[in-house]
């Protein structure tokens, strides 16, 4: 059915459907996956023909009229009459744009064949020599046919005319029958037959994620029970921080007292010192005052030291609550990252399931 002589200009992808010729109702699938569909041109019989072959067999063979009307009757749906072929094919597009660009090379073709048709029309008259006229004695038929005498002629193109006319009627009646909602719902079958495939693995491929999420929301749920029982010790800890707050005032208190005593034996030992140089009643009195004066040093030097190891075990207290106060300060904020992780993925399964 196809001659080396005839080239593809336009090429689509559609589901094909021809009128059940019983009923002038129903659609009848050509086949059960989209075919596709050409434009044939044939440069030397300038003749235009709808092609789709399916396997072996040409599902489509038409040639284009300039009689012929593409009509869209539904957003990806439409369909021609072809009258040789005594049948109605209908094409399913994936998408309206498809659609409109087949509707649009159908106009262009038919526009194409008449041209061709009036161009062959006008070469035969002016080369027939049954045709003993001239130019102005030419009739203004556009369908005047070039066999036979002028009479003959005129009889066949009005016959023609009225069996175009009666064909056209008949082809109108035909279609105005079918139902126009069968014909939407057969024209989308197979189109969501791909979409529900396609929804049947993403389904698939929601569940295995919906496993994975359950997964990782159970380590998250252990996690976070883990880092509360973690936040519960620390807090405890922080109870005996209070108590040990409460030996940082008393060292603090205690450290003050034994400043102030320091100050009041300096000054008595200052006192001592001045009155050493003075003169002394007896020799045993200056031996008491030395005495005396050994005892305030030794006191003196052991205040300082009991000074000195109160002002180290505050300095270390105050390292300890420091660190603790970090340590509690990094947990509570790897909770909060934790539970607002968990507040997503909640939240995401959540329109999963909705979904």
């Amino acid at each position: 059915f196809l001659s080396c002589r005839e080239q593809p200009i336009f090429s689509t992808r559609a589901h094909v459907f021809q009128i059940d010729p019983a009923t002038k109702r129903n659609w009848i699938p050509a086949s059960k996956h989209a075919l596709t569909v050409s434009y044939f041109y044939d440069a030397t019989r300038n003749v235009y023909r709808i092609i789709s072959v399916g396997g072996t067999k040409a599902i489509i063979n038409s040639t284009i009229t300039p009689n012929m009307t593409f009509t869209k009757t539904s957003q990806k749906f439409g369909q021609w009459a072809d009258s040789r072929a005594n049948t109605v094919y209908g094409l399913g597009f994936a998408s309206e744009q498809h659609l409109s660009q087949f509707a649009e090379k159908f106009q262009e073709v038919k526009e194409a064949a008449r041209l061709a048709r009036e161009k062959s029309q006008d070469k035969t008259e002016l080369t027939n020599p049954a045709l003993n006229i001239t130019s102005h004695q030419v009739l203004p038929s556009p369908i005047i046919s070039s066999n036979g005498p002028g009479e003959d002629k005129l009889f066949r193109s009005q016959s023609a005319d009225v069996e175009i006319t009666t064909e056209k009627e008949r082809l109108k009646k035909m279609l105005s029958e079918g139902s126009v909602s069968e014909v939407q719902w057969e024209a989308e079958f197979f189109s969501l037959q791909d979409n529900n495939n396609k929804l049947v693995a993403a389904l698939h491929e929601a569940n295995a994620n919906v496993d994975q999420w359950k997964k990782q929301l159970t380590a998250y749920q252990e996690e976070t029970e883990t880092l509360r029982q973690r936040v519960a010790e620390l807090e405890s800890q922080g109870t005996h921080d209070s108590s040990s707050e409460n030996n940082k005032e008393e060292l603090s208190q205690t450290l003050e007292e034994l400043e102030l005593l320091i100050k009041a034996k300096d000054e008595e030992i200052q006192m001592l010192k001045s009155h050493k140089c003075g003169r002394w009643e007896a020799e045993g009195e200056r031996e008491e005052t030395l005495q005396k004066l050994q005892e305030l040093e030794a006191r003196n030097a052991e205040l300082e030291q009991r000074l000195h190891l109160a002002e180290q075990t505050l300095a270390e207290t105050l390292a300890e609550r420091e660190k603790m106060h970090n340590e509690v300060t990094k947990v509570a904020e790897i909770m909060d990252v934790k539970i607002f992780e968990l507040s997503e993925l909640r939240q995401g399964l959540a329109k999963l399931v909705e979904s």
